[in-house]
């Protein structure tokens, strides 16, 4: 797993490491290295323009410059201002240095001159705003940002893109799309999260010293970032010796007469997973149009009141059922009102794995007001329970209806008042969103996140199904709870880049993932498999 630290705790690690031995001048000069070094590693160079800011970021970009320009590398700076004039006093002492080594340096250069640089620049070092940079970009950066990414050459960010906040991953005024990011310490949420999936590129880490790795851990991390080997604790020995109730049974509780299909997509998705016996509970009006779709999977119907939705006959019914099962997911398409709000308060006192998705969250932030952290002996149980709210959901869970939680770091924030308020129990808090966060109680973790096709309606239900499914395989203790809550993040993600092979990126609805789920849950076990054993996919083929 990969550290992640949330941008202040970050200069707290810098801080450390001065007091370690290691100064900030120095540090400067091996981020100044580790970029340098990244650029030259390309090979066949052409001409190198470097763009520095006029802080330390600028500061790691000077030091660049001069080793490659002592590496035989053809580089000259832009910078806004004349560098004795650096107000930083890192940054003057470097680009001194630099001046005093013969690198070229062009001042406060206008949009055609720096054009013009830049489209002769094989490369362009991007050290213009850095990892304490928030907001939007002020002239002359916002013009210098726009310059670079219309020229067309290679980008190497330093630390962050330029434009980009490296906590919460906005970037309301744009920012340098950069092929490669070369980031020092640690990662940092905002280069995951937000705009800064589609701008960072490949993500290169430059600890900067042989101390950072445990001063970033005392540091306590915000989030740690999963490696496909860290999957190892939640695959099963492969067996034969099996039938369909040692592989797990899942009831499902879902479905309305106005979103039945919710609860369909849900129940093929768990047993796609790899789940032995899957079971549906329906109201009964809609339990026909479900068999209809479900030919290996019971569906059976219950009383409906007149809001189409479950009534208060059914939740005797429910309990019963699921307490017979390994899991239970509930709310998929469910709808809320004061009978399903009744059956998800009674599934919380079952002792029985259990998932709450979508309508069944909603019945959460009913029964408590949307202050579900103030509320936790509601949810405090011995059994494992997952949440799995987006971020509206969230925000209604903790007392945001109006104002959701807007980036990464704010959902793991919210999942955490949840997780904690709760105490000790064996509950994940899956924060979902275009990167999401599996929240426990002692750690939150960060899978890879999914492609965009995900963003679909039902998409969600398909993730409850999967979850369901690896729950049902077995106790899940509960420092593995996330762990498994992430895996399949990564297992949904897989088959939505198999959906899109099919489909196109723009054409998959969710119910094409669910034919994928089997492949896509046979080939991550393969890949933590070959990872394990020290072996790339590419060599495992």
């Amino acid at each position: 797993m990969q550290p992640v630290l949330n941008v202040e705790d970050v200069r707290k690690v810098e801080q450390d490491l001065t007091l370690e031995g290691v100064s900030l001048a120095e540090l400067m000069r091996r981020a100044g290295h580790a970029v340098a070094q990244e650029v030259l590693d390309l090979g066949n160079l052409g001409p190198v323009v470097v763009l520095c800011g006029t802080g330390n970021n600028g500061g790691d970009g000077w030091v660049a410059a001069e080793l490659m320009a002592k590496a035989g590398a053809q580089v000259e700076v832009m910078t806004p201002v004349e560098p004795e004039s650096l107000k930083s006093p890192l940054a003057l002492m470097v680009a001194q240095s630099a001046v005093n080594a013969g690198v070229p340096f062009f001042v406060a250069p206008s949009r055609d001159e720096l054009d013009a640089h830049l489209a002769q620049a094989a490369v362009v070092v991007d050290a213009l705003l850095g990892t304490g940079f928030h907001g939007e970009p002020a002239a002359p950066f916002d013009i210098w940002i726009d310059a670079v990414n219309a020229s067309g050459a290679h980008v190497v960010a330093v630390d962050v893109p330029s434009g980009l906040s490296a906590q919460t991953g906005h970037a309301p005024g744009g920012a340098v799309f950069a092929d490669t990011t070369v980031t020092m310490i640690c990662l940092k949420p905002g280069l995951l999260s937000g705009r800064g999936r589609d701008v960072c590129g490949a993500i290169v880490l430059a600890p900067l010293a042989e101390q950072a790795e445990r001063l970033v851990v005392e540091a306590d991390p915000v989030a740690w970032r999963c490696d496909t080997a860290d999957y190892l604790e939640t695959l099963r020995e492969p067996t034969a010796d099996v039938d369909k109730y040692s592989r797990g049974s899942v009831l499902v509780v879902g479905g309305s007469t106005r979103f039945p299909g919710a609860a369909v997509m849900a129940a093929m998705a768990a047993a796609r997973s790899g789940a032995g016996y899957v079971t549906l509970v329906v109201p009964d009006r809609i339990a026909t149009v479900c068999r209809t779709h479900l030919l290996e999977i019971p569906v059976v119907g219950l009383p409906t009141n007149e809001e189409g939705m479950f009534s208060a006959g059914a939740r005797t019914e429910i309990v019963k059922m699921a307490e017979q099962r390994s899991c239970v997911l509930c709310g998929p398409g469910m709808g809320v009102c004061a009978d399903t709000v009744s059956v998800v308060s009674s599934l919380l006192e079952c002792d029985v794995p259990l998932v709450l998705d979508a309508d069944a969250l909603n019945a959460l932030s009913r029964m408590t007001t949307n202050r579900l952290d103030n509320f936790p002996e509601l949810i405090r149980r011995e059994a494992p329970l997952v949440l799995t709210p987006h971020r509206r959901e969230l925000g209604r869970l903790v007392g945001q209806p109006g104002e959701p939680p807007s980036s990464l770091t704010a959902a793991l924030e919210a999942a955490r008042r949840i997780v904690w308020a709760d105490g000790g129990s064996d509950i994940c808090v899956v924060a979902k969103g275009e990167s999401t966060g599996c929240v426990g109680v002692e750690i939150a973790l960060l899978p890879k996140p999914g492609p965009a096709c995900l963003a679909t309606a039902g998409s969600g239900d398909v993730l409850g199904g999967i979850m369901a499914a690896l729950l049902a395989r077995g106790v899940v203790e509960n420092d593995v709870l996330p762990l498994v809550c992430a895996f399949a993040c990564e297992v949904h993600g897989f088959a939505a880049n198999l959906a899109a092979e099919a489909h196109g990126s723009r054409g998959v609805m969710a119910s094409d993932l669910i034919g994928n789920l089997g492949l896509a849950l046979d080939a991550m076990e393969e890949q933590v498999s070959l990872a394990v054993a020290g072996v790339s996919p590419e060599e495992g083929e």
